[in-house]
């Protein structure tokens, strides 16, 4: 699929609290990967950053085939390793113990020439996914302004048609990113949005009613699916539809 408009909503599941998101999301994460490598014998899958300790770490707990698994970054912020801003943080310290270390791929965001580390990404990706890469799952976030992975409203990266990976042309909240790109996004099996808080239930509408004006209403991928706490979904109910078990 393409990185244009999607054809239908994502599908809407409601849980009742962050504990129960986070859950809910490792355990659909699980899902999608084990139905990708019975299917393929391998699986891909890309996580983004915020506030995901809590499903990295029960996403670490999962009965997974963590042989078989390529792990990928979403986006990632242009600063050092071990900073705290930095996705890769969270995420190595939670998935490094069970995935292989050379399956576990972390953004190049410390190379002096981000064009050139970014296209050596999108390598990394299509060893892994095929070329051009058709990543299995891919986990999303939500920002209050409609964003997804680093693809903020109003930023040139939006407009990246030939390349799967690349930087921001701004920074945001002080430092430039990479990121994943629309058609990178829109070419996954499964996209899966984890999405809890009051403040993020605008921006849920808005991705659910696809409205083209936030970034995250773009992504085409083949499945979409929407993870939300009750108070995310607040503005949501109208849109609301039940996602199938597994995909289709």
């Amino acid at each position: 699929m393409s990185a244009g408009a999607p054809s239908a909503r994502p599908a809407l599941r409601v849980v009742d609290d962050a504990p129960a998101l986070a859950a809910a999301g490792a355990a659909l994460l699980a899902e999608e990967v084990r139905a990708a490598a019975r299917a393929r014998g391998r699986a891909t899958l890309a996580l983004s950053g915020g506030r995901v300790e809590a499903l990295l770490a029960r996403l670490a707990r999962e009965r997974l085939p963590w042989d078989a698994l390529d792990v990928f970054q979403v986006d990632e912020r242009v600063a050092p390793d071990g900073s705290p801003a930095r996705n890769w943080t969270a995420l190595a310290a939670a998935l490094g113990p069970r995935v292989a270390k050379d399956a576990l791929h972390a953004m190049p965001v410390e190379a002096a020439d981000l064009d050139s580390a970014c296209a050596r990404y999108a390598r990394r990706l299509e060893d892994a996914a095929g070329r051009p890469p058709a990543l299995d799952v891919v986990h999303l976030g939500l920002g209050e302004d409609g964003h997804t992975a680093s693809l903020f409203p109003g930023d040139a990266v939006l407009d990246v048609r030939d390349a799967d990976v690349a930087p921001t042309a701004t920074a945001h909240g002080g430092l430039r990113r990479l990121t994943l790109t629309l058609p990178a996004l829109g070419r996954a099996r499964c996209a899966v949005w984890v999405v809890g808080g009051a403040e993020k239930a605008p921006a849920l509408a808005r991705l659910l009613a696809g409205d083209a004006s936030a970034p995250a209403a773009r992504v085409a991928a083949a499945r979409r699916v929407v993870l939300a706490d009750r108070a995310a979904a607040a503005d949501a109910w109208p849109h609301a539809r039940e996602a199938p078990a597994h995909p289709s």
